[in-house]
């Protein structure tokens, strides 16, 4: 970590918070700032679950907090806990990792490792006993909907935990085997005795609703028909499967009223089942009346890929998909040394999503999260000589930009508190256990953007122009138009270490500014243009005024 941390004591408060409680339901998906955190690595709530009910070592229970790719203790309670909290820093909706119950311990001897990430799922219909109880869970919903928070659920359909094996393949290697040659069969599958029955609902354990066509390559037919690293990839073009999932995740909804579904792996389904899929999981939430359930699949990339992106908001039906473009953008001109334009393209190819740049504004932004790592580890790689202090700069002005920007912006747990990490994946996923400080520099100028956004409509739900960007790092400077009275709001942003000064271009209605965030120039210089200046890294907020 960087800067200050330190414990806060903090009592469980279930009370309402805010005067939003009761209106919760109407908010928009684009209103929300979403926190998403892993139940095992936030707060340990109940210590008495650590082991999930299992008896023996780490290799029985998967319990070890010594070892980074184990049970570290953390459950449903700790999350209840600390609503207070992820709610002081201004989140408006709760991401959970999976909860449903895993397999707790798989991977070939010697290389072993926890289900603690919940997506090795065994039975879809429980909560992990490592996390707690289905009352656990009902508990943390009611509370958070009491207080006017969201709680979304990351679910699983494209695979299960890693149960069945082929009899033509060694545990090291299963290699691909395509329907060109294999057209009828590609491997035997079989299932370990003892473990028939393992998975639930019981269809799952039977191997004819399965792929069995050995690992992914991530490439070509085998993405989608593919061992996603060994676990068992469901044939989800069959209508079994595809009403057999309906019914699973329609009961989550059903019975807690969850708020939305992150939806993992998206990009490993074929588009006939999300096509059936979602708007099955829409229609279901909307009987439960909530109007504005937020749906948003995982479609994995490192590059600025929109066009990709878009596809599965096209072809796949997905109302909006994780951002990647997004992440890969602020990262290469924050962390690293890209010109402000490649930001701009991002926003340029809004128009490819399904609904346009309308529907960009459902897209799950983010700059950190738990598969490719944290924000200011990308800052330390590139910028091994940097200071805490610039460091710091670098992820506020990149959280400047994640939570004004268009699009449902998602803070990573521990971004807030200065969390670093040491790489992606394990590396990217500490323990949150003890740093609740709530005068953590971070955590409060990360609150204080976050109020910004929630008391001006146009950070919300504003259509976005870019008015200024260059292919060297500087200024990139972007309007936003509040959506009732079309008044204009713009960000400046300096990715540089050198001040900046320029006239940008705005509505020759906005003649007239006042500062939301830094030092704004009252008047405009002439019809339509506007001075900005910034000091290096940093940002300003300027809103129109009559």
């Amino acid at each position: 970590m960087f800067g200050r941390s330190w414990v806060c004591a903090v009592a469980l408060a279930t009370a309402p918070l805010t005067v939003y409680a009761a209106e919760y339901r109407e908010r928009l998906p684009q209103d929300e700032v979403i926190y998403f955190l892993l139940p095992d690595r936030f707060a340990n709530g109940d210590p008495a679950n650590d082991r999930g009910g299992l008896r023996g070592g780490p290799l029985q229970t998967g319990f070890d907090p010594s070892a980074k790719a184990f049970f570290h203790g953390g459950d449903l309670r700790g999350v209840l806990s600390q609503l207070d909290y992820i709610q002081q820093l201004g989140a408006t909706a709760i991401w959970l990792a999976p909860i449903f119950k895993n397999k707790p311990v798989q991977g070939n001897p010697g290389h072993e490792s926890a289900g603690y990430h919940g997506y090795w799922i065994t039975d879809f219909t429980r909560v992990d006993p490592h996390f707690g109880t289905e009352a656990d869970f009902r508990t943390l919903v009611d509370a958070a909907h009491g207080r006017g928070l969201k709680v979304y659920m990351d679910i699983v359909v494209n695979h299960t935990a890693d149960v069945i094996f082929y009899r033509e393949c060694t545990p090291q290697s299963c290699p691909y085997r395509s329907r060109a040659d294999y057209p009828d069969h590609a491997y035997t599958p079989y299932i370990p005795k003892g473990q028939e029955h393992i998975k639930v609902p019981d269809w799952l354990n039977d191997p004819i609703y399965y792929h069995n066509r050995g690992n992914s390559t991530f490439e070509g037919e085998s993405a989608e028909d593919g061992d996603f690293y060994g676990l068992d990839d469901l044939m989800t073009e069959n209508p079994r499967v595809v009403q057999g999932f309906i019914d699973i995740y329609g009961a989550w909804i059903d019975r807690y009223g969850v708020d939305g579904f992150r939806i993992d792996t998206a990009k490993h389904v074929n588009p006939e089942f999300l096509q059936a899929f979602v708007p099955a999981m829409l229609a279901r939430a909307h009987d439960r009346g909530i109007p504005n359930f937020h749906v948003f699949g995982e479609v994995y990339t490192g590059a600025t890929d929109v066009a990709l992106l878009a596809r599965y908001t096209r072809l796949h039906a997905l109302p909006a998909v994780l951002d990647f473009a997004f992440a890969v953008a602020v990262r290469e001109s924050v962390a690293g040394n890209r010109g402000t334009d490649f930001l701009a393209r991002v926003f340029a190819d809004d128009v490819l999503y399904e609904g346009g740049p309308d529907s960009a504004l459902q897209l799950a932004t983010f700059i950190s999260n738990h598969d490719q790592g944290r924000f200011a580890y990308f800052v330390r790689a590139a910028r091994p000589g940097s200071s805490d202090e610039e460091v710091r700069k670098r992820v506020l002005l990149a959280h400047a930009m994640l939570l004004t920007l268009r699009g449902a912006p998602v803070l990573y747990y521990g971004d807030e508190q200065g969390f670093v990490g040491t790489g992606l994946d394990l590396d990217a996923r500490q323990d949150m256990f003890g740093h609740f400080d709530r005068q953590h520099p971070l955590y409060q100028a990360f609150a204080d953007l976050v109020r910004l956004r929630e008391s001006t409509p146009a950070l919300r739900r504003g259509r976005q122009i870019t008015r200024s960007a260059g292919p060297e790092p500087g200024l990139l400077a972007i309007s936003r138009f509040d959506p009732a009275s079309g008044r204009e709001v713009l960000i400046a942003f300096n990715t540089s270490t050198a001040p900046v000064s320029a006239r940008v271009r705005v509505n020759v209605s906005s003649q007239h500014f006042s500062s939301l965030h830094g030092q704004c120039s009252t008047e405009i210089t002439a019809s339509g243009s506007y001075s900005v200046t910034l000091a290096p890294l940093d940002y300003v907020i300027c809103g129109a005024r009559e």
